[in-house]
């Protein structure tokens, strides 16, 4: 039977390590458990194009939002708050206004129109799903019944308005590099393969990626055994070393297969979770947090940051980090599912969602941010 060698030592990239160790110093948690403030940093990111920073700015309330109502065909039963019981709807009325600039309302005509004849993918977690099923309920409503439909190709789908020959995708990559199973039925997580995700991402006009979460699960939900590099196996690693690994070769992939002149690249910042008190920051917010407390800046977007400053390729930042660290009023809460009358009584009895995102919602406000980048 095929065995397991003995996991080598590791020795960490000392500069990553420094940087981690550091932040970690400062503070560990996403949120302040002691008052209603986030724990986070506004980032200025040099990344944007100079124009506009649409990551600072504030939440304010618009009668006329959300820009399509909860029957939207294409909504994952897990998102639709308001069919599943949810009582307030006020969470789907906050628009985001920036700071030193204006973000434009979205205009699924003039989106489809700038995407005529091309393809959008985005790539990442369920989070990113969760922005996927956004973007096509935001835009289906122009596009007449027999002129649209969804296709499925392996872990990917994409929704097609016919008419203006463009498909909105998804492709299903959480780590971005490949996790495969070994001998003796052992989960190995490749940190220096991606074509067998990324042979997907081909031919795509524009890819918008994001990978965070699933770095940082604790060992009861890793998806993974161990971690290989080359020939090399590791039982344990630290996770922030291994994102920038796994991160890097993303990166490689891009400058050896896309052309600047063709495909637009983005990166989005990873989407904040209120999971504090066992799950329960989340549950009966009905409105956004005013500010922000002591500065922290999360380590996932640190070892980002870094990466993208290494890279030649232009890939943009999509930075929705602090902005939704402020909405823990936006998550599904206890409304993933519906519950019955009796249910309802006893709502902490049943697990408690402060990581996705109900729709119409937050990352509606992420695609007017993507629909102006484009």
């Amino acid at each position: 039977m095929a065995t397991y060698p003995r996991p080598k030592p590791h020795l960490p990239l000392l500069l990553i390590t420094f940087f981690i160790c550091f932040f970690q110093g400062k503070s560990s948690s996403w949120l302040d458990t002691e008052a209603n403030e986030v724990v986070m940093v506004h980032s200025s990111s040099q990344d944007w194009p100079k124009r506009c920073d649409f990551s600072v700015g504030k939440w304010v309330y618009d009668q006329s939002y959300p820009l399509y109502d909860s029957n939207c065909p294409y909504l994952s039963t897990a998102v639709t708050c308001q069919r599943n019981g949810r009582p307030d709807s006020g969470y789907e009325k906050w628009k985001w206004k920036p700071s030193g600039c204006s973000l434009p309302r979205f205009d699924a005509l003039k989106f489809l129109g700038k995407m005529r004849r091309k393809r959008i993918m985005l790539v990442g977690d369920s989070i990113m799903r969760n922005q996927w099923e956004s973007l096509v309920c935001l835009v289906q409503g122009v596009i007449p019944t027999g002129h649209k439909k969804v296709t499925y190709n392996g872990p990917s789908m994409a929704f097609h308005a016919l008419d203006f020959e463009t498909s909105i995708e998804f492709s299903w990559a959480p780590l971005l590099v490949e996790l495969k199973k070994g001998p003796d039925n052992k989960r190995v997580l490749h940190l220096d393969l991606i074509e067998e995700n990324a042979r997907y991402w081909r031919g795509a006009d524009v890819l918008v990626f994001d990978s965070a979460h699933w770095w940082t699960h604790s060992d009861q939900w890793s998806s993974w055994d161990y971690y290989m590099e080359g020939k090399s196996l590791y039982k344990s690693m630290n996770p922030m070393v291994a994102y920038q690994k796994g991160l890097t070769t993303w990166a490689k992939w891009v400058e050896l297969n896309l052309d600047p002149r063709k495909t637009r690249a983005i990166f989005r910042t990873m989407s904040p979770r209120h999971n504090r008190q066992n799950g329960w920051k989340c549950y009966n917010q009905k409105s956004p947090l005013q500010f922000f407390s002591r500065p922290h800046v999360p380590e996932q977007v640190v070892v980002l940051k870094g990466v993208l400053r290494r890279m030649r390729f232009p890939v943009y930042l999509h930075d929705i980090t602090s902005m939704s660290a402020l909405r823990r009023d936006g998550h599904p809460s206890v409304y993933r599912r519906a519950l019955n009358q009796a249910q309802r009584q006893h709502p902490r009895e049943f697990s408690s969602d402060c990581s996705h995102w109900c729709l119409p919602g937050v990352p509606d406000i992420w695609n007017e941010m993507l629909s102006a980048m484009l």
